[in-house]
């Protein structure tokens, strides 16, 4: 009985892969054993940087709302602590963008927490 390889199938899945490894240097984009190594680990890295980014950005935004608001007299947490009781429901991403862009609109809201802090210890 005659040997049967699976010819057209093998190598549609190694031109894939290869096609995948495309741009990646040396042996990495031109032999099959490689470049299936190198993209198995392209997919690795790029599945766990994407989580890495999100983590990045959050503390990129929360680094930069922390120094606009001790630039403005308070520490994060009480920032926070101040938007919340004011009833101002901004997510980190607004408050860093607001911070860098618009310092006028970010004292607005910082004064908006302050009179908040104030209101809750005075209640307290």
């Amino acid at each position: 009985m005659p040997r049967a390889t699976n010819a057209p199938a093998s190598r549609e899945r190694r031109k894939r892969v290869l096609d995948t490894a495309k741009g990646f240097r040396g042996r990495r984009s031109k032999l099959f054993r490689y470049a299936k190594d190198a993209t198995m680990k392209a997919k690795y890295w790029s599945y766990r940087d994407r989580k890495t980014r999100k983590r990045n950005f959050r503390m990129l935004w929360i680094a930069r709302v922390n120094a606009a608001a001790r630039a403005n007299g308070l520490t994060y947490s009480r920032f926070i602590e101040g938007i919340n009781a004011a009833g101002i429901t901004l997510d980190r991403k607004i408050l860093a963008d607001l911070a860098v862009t618009e310092e006028a609109v970010f004292q607005g809201i910082v004064a908006k927490a302050v009179d908040a802090l104030k209101g809750k210890a005075k209640a307290a």
